[in-house]
């Protein structure tokens, strides 16, 4: 098991397409509902392809706030639009991460479940002796779930 193992789950009142494209906006560092913990810069293939990468920067203190950051690039291994990404990490934090688009409600909603499985390497590692990096991982993950739901209503 990964030192790091969590699953975060939030139900969206959108459609998967629009979950899932939300999704893709952000990996591929169009949108910032991720802020203030984490950016993403894509690159030459997006995250939505297979093969694609991510590079996501962790910013501990929060976007534009000194400290140290920690940062991994991800290259997405399965994709089923509107359904499923996964991606395996490198660099600081050595894992993987799958993002599951569920239908609810005859597809007026959508379960977004995040799993996060990881080994902190370097820095992160580090941190990880120091605090619980997977309770900070889960209070930003809902951060960010809560931004992305704003993202979502703003969008109708």
């Amino acid at each position: 098991m990964r030192a790091i193992h969590h699953t975060d789950r939030t139900v969206l009142n959108h459609p998967a397409h629009a979950v899932w494209n939300a999704l893709v906006d952000e990996l591929n560092g169009r949108t910032t509902w991720w802020h203030p913990h984490n950016t993403h810069r894509p690159g030459s293939t997006g995250p939505q392809q297979t093969g694609g990468t991510t590079t996501t920067t962790v910013h501990p203190a929060g976007v534009g706030k000194p400290g140290p950051k920690l940062r991994f690039t991800s290259t997405t291994t399965q994709v089923v639009p509107d359904a499923e990404l996964t991606q395996s990490h490198t660099g600081h934090f050595q894992g993987t991460t799958t993002y599951r688009l569920t239908p609810q409600d005859n597809g007026a909603r959508t379960l977004l479940t995040i799993t996060f499985a990881t080994d902190p390497h370097g820095l992160a590692k580090f941190f990880h002796k120091l605090t619980n990096l997977t309770t900070k991982h889960t209070t930003a993950t809902q951060h960010a779930l809560s931004n992305l739901r704003r993202h979502l209503d703003n969008q109708k």
